[in-house]
């Protein structure tokens, strides 16, 4: 077997590893912001709740959590 054909076929076998590996990513990112953009949508047609509150939420949650840690 000649050493061209040998690297040919690691070369194909990588690419379609790869091309898997970038294919999961993308279904995971895909799901995950669908995921994000449904609860953010049930926020605010159920209660009332912009994206803006949620997001002041999310940026004050270290201190909320740091709180609750050292019982101030």
């Amino acid at each position: 077997m000649p050493v061209e054909l040998i690297i040919l076929i690691a070369a194909l076998v990588v690419s379609w590893l790869v091309f898997t590996a970038l294919i999961k990513i993308v279904k995971t990112t895909a799901t995950t912001a669908i995921a994000i953009t449904a609860i953010i949508l049930a926020l605010q047609l159920v209660f009332g709740i912009g994206y803006q509150d949620l997001w002041q939420q999310i940026t004050q949650l270290p201190q909320i959590v740091w709180n609750l840690v050292t019982g101030g």
